[in-house]
């Protein structure tokens, strides 16, 4: 269950547990598979750690998104889990975030910059490409 008074990992979606090889299809269709090792990653995260976990994604603020995303969720969590009560429990577990960025203790993205006081050059940001892409 969620706690209030937990640190959350927000984790992007698209490009970082979903493939997203196909690109865009529209907020509702998640044709691709996991990026390899993330259910196998995120069942950790759920169940080995005090964190709350939560799911963000443009997707979460069309119609049908967020539904989509945890219907993706079970169907691959099913996969690593050892059974449809496990993948349930751990799909109720996270939180899809329905807003951009989400407050929390951690991001993981595929199109971020660890800031570390000093800011990206022009030509950086100008060249950036997501580790999928490259």
């Amino acid at each position: 269950m969620m706690d209030k008074f937990r640190k959350m990992v927000c984790v992007d979606f698209d490009g970082v547990l979903h493939s997203y090889s196909s690109g865009w299809q529209g907020a509702d269709l998640i044709p691709d598979k996991p990026v390899p090792g993330a259910m196998g990653w995120l069942k950790k995260l759920v169940q080995e750690t005090p964190y709350d976990v939560g799911i963000f994604s443009a997707r979460a603020t069309q119609d049908r998104g967020a539904e989509a995303i945890k219907d993706w969720l079970y169907k691959e969590l099913l996969k690593v889990c050892f059974s449809d009560d496990e993948a349930i429990e751990i799909a109720d577990s996270i939180k899809i975030l329905h807003h951009k960025p989400p407050e929390g203790f951690i991001f993981i993205d595929d199109r971020a910059f660890h800031f570390e006081g000093k800011f990206p050059s022009l030509s950086y940001l100008e060249t950036f490409t997501p580790w999928g892409k490259k």
